[in-house]
């Protein structure tokens, strides 16, 4: 079975070897048919700590490499200015 691949937005490199990316999923609601946006954040684990807040990424899914960390840098698509 392929792994998951998933992209979005470094939002925090504040922790050791750890990004935390945000993955946006837009939606149209059933009833009232407005765009909604929904945010969902995800821990990845960044060997070299060379993301940015801001950088455009790619993560794969991982086995679990803490509590929280089931994602790892697959690569960085795009820095932030």
């Amino acid at each position: 079975m392929p792994k998951k691949i998933l992209r979005g937005k470094v939002v925090s490199n504040k922790m050791d070897k750890t990004i935390v990316i945000a993955i946006e999923n837009r939606s149209s609601h059933p009833k009232y048919k407005k765009t909604v946006i929904k945010t969902k954040k995800f821990k990845a684990h960044d060997e070299n700590n060379q993301c940015k807040e801001g950088d455009l990424v790619e993560v794969i899914e991982h086995s679990p490499l803490s509590k929280t960390k089931r994602w790892m840098l697959k690569e960085i698509v795009e820095k932030a200015d």
